[in-house]
């Protein structure tokens, strides 16, 4: 007979598993070293991270005209006295940014910034990945890449080699939020279209998501939406997707990422930190599902008021995988919260996190906070289980993080909708 498992005991077999197991990290904005500047990395990178500007400019506010004018270091000296020096950096973000000094072994008592500076300019950028990857447990990320980006297409279309712990993943936000603006940008890239979304538009658009599927490869299609996202429309965007997108990540048998909910430029003058959020209506989830069987759909979406109806959704569908606590969500509290709420509703066919790294240093942070509230969320599910006499065992807990961690969202990219 099993002997029962004392709690202090599961509790640090899942702490050590949680943080040792290797993450495939399924969402993020980073850039390999072949994407040279798009690559971001450094002090003052963390510091001007679009998170850290939107808190600084609440509390010390300035001209947003004024702000941009500084320049990225005199920004990062605007961000390091309001936020760490005149007031204790308790904030999510800012704590991230100690987590990631603290790491490299860098002394944040002085608050001295230009040590700190010295220590980054001292690096060397392909070593500095080395040590990020080995730092955050991550052993590949997922980027974000937008082929109708004119600098990073060219990157793409020059077909060197790129490091393999770098996938792709194929954004398409201009394509389907911003069809008025599109038909010049792609006719740049040799898709003769007209406008007038008619069949041959429609079909000059299907090769160009064929062709770049078969170029970069990506483990999905990917796009953020407004919380007004509906379907069926009988504009551009629900006649692209039903005529375009879904049917290239259909025969590609590549997932299509939705990430919903975010509102665009709520105080424009705050540039890439600027964007707000709203509740989407969830049964847009169940027309598309419903409709498109054999389609597989990545969704997160940036309410906390979506997530348990989106709970509730996935459990409706097998082609509907939930995905992180992204951008708004990211913070320990509704992380936790988030996972509970998952776990109990869906068991273990979730992807609890990704990172939605922007500065590649961010890795360290983002998954040691992460792994931190799973390690809690999990052990209290696995005492509970113990107490029902059903003892987890090692191997099942490995088995169990494993797939928390990477192995789900493996299956899902590669398994056929029966």
């Amino acid at each position: 007979m099993r002997q029962p498992v004392k709690s202090e005991s599961i509790r640090e077999i899942v702490e050590h598993v949680v943080q040792t197991t290797p993450v495939l990290d399924m969402h993020t904005h980073l850039y390999s070293r072949r994407f040279g500047g798009l690559l971001l990395w450094g002090i003052d990178e963390l510091l001007t991270y679009h998170y850290l500007i939107a808190e600084v400019l609440r509390v010390a506010p300035m001209a947003p005209d004024r702000f941009w004018a500084m320049g990225q270091p005199a920004q990062a000296d605007y961000v390091w006295k309001h936020l760490f020096l005149e007031r204790s950096p308790i904030s999510e973000a800012c704590r991230g940014a100690l987590t990631v000094l603290h790491a490299l072994g860098l002394d944040v008592g002085p608050r001295d910034l230009g040590a700190i500076r010295r220590h980054f300019a001292g690096l060397d950028v392909d070593a500095y990945l080395d040590t990020v990857f080995e730092l955050s447990g991550v052993h590949s990320v997922v980027m974000t890449n937008d082929p109708f980006d004119p600098t990073e297409r060219a990157i793409w279309l020059a077909g060197e080699e790129t490091d393999p712990r770098f996938q792709a993943a194929l954004r398409i936000d201009p394509l389907l939020n911003d069809w008025a603006q599109m038909p010049p940008r792609l006719r740049e890239m040799g898709c003769a279209v007209s406008g007038d979304l008619g069949a041959a538009d429609l079909a000059a658009v299907r090769r160009l998501l064929d062709e770049w599927i078969e170029r970069i490869e990506p483990r999905y299609l990917a796009v953020s939406l407004p919380p007004t996202f509906a379907f069926p429309d009988p504009g551009p965007r629900g006649r692209l997707l039903k005529q375009c997108v879904l049917p290239a990540a259909r025969e590609a048998n590549i997932p299509f990422a939705m990430m919903i909910g975010v509102t665009r430029g709520v105080n424009p003058g705050h540039r890439l930190a600027a964007d707000g959020v709203g509740k989407a209506d969830i049964t847009v989830l169940h027309r598309l599902c419903a409709a498109y069987p054999d389609n597989r759909f990545l969704v997160t979406l940036l309410s906390r008021e979506n997530q348990h109806e989106l709970c509730v959704t996935a459990r409706k569908f097998p082609n509907l995988l939930i995905f992180g606590c992204w951008w708004f969500l990211n913070n320990p509290s509704l992380i936790d919260e988030m996972t509970r709420q998952r776990l109990e509703l869906l068991g273990l066919s979730v992807m609890p996190q990704h990172s939605d790294a922007r500065v590649l240093d961010q890795l360290i942070y983002k998954w040691r906070h992460s792994r931190a509230v799973l390690a809690r969320v999990l052990a209290d599910k696995y005492v509970d289980l113990a107490a029902t006499g059903w003892q987890p065992t090692d191997a099942e807990i490995r088995r169990d993080v494993g797939d928390l961690l990477g192995g789900v969202f493996e299956r899902f990219c590669g398994r056929s909708i029966a």
